[in-house]
């Protein structure tokens, strides 16, 4: 059980860091992905282009809950709720 959450964890975190690059490709303007990340914490919405980033965790989320694996699916579902949190402090610092 604690290995599948783990799984669904991992699994969460990865499709949220690529959500991330895909979503600082293409909000970008062909520049390079670390100038975009730094451009957005400069310019104070890097909050908010990770939270773009976690929408890739809802097509996780839900390929999981088809397949019948419901721990993976409550790690990514953590993780979801982690970056929420995350955001959120980061946003108010």
């Amino acid at each position: 059980m604690k290995k599948e959450i783990f799984i669904g964890m991992f699994t969460g975190l990865m499709a949220n860091a690529i959500g991330l690059i895909l979503a600082a490709t293409l909000l970008g303007n062909n520049q390079d992905f670390e100038e975009v990340i730094k451009a957005a914490a400069a310019e104070g919405f890097l909050g908010k282009l990770i939270s773009l980033g976690a929408i890739l965790n809802l097509v996780v989320f839900f390929v999981f809950i088809r397949k019948r694996q419901d721990y993976r699916a409550r790690g990514v579902l953590l993780i979801t709720v982690f970056i929420a949190v995350f955001t959120f402090v980061f946003k108010l610092f």
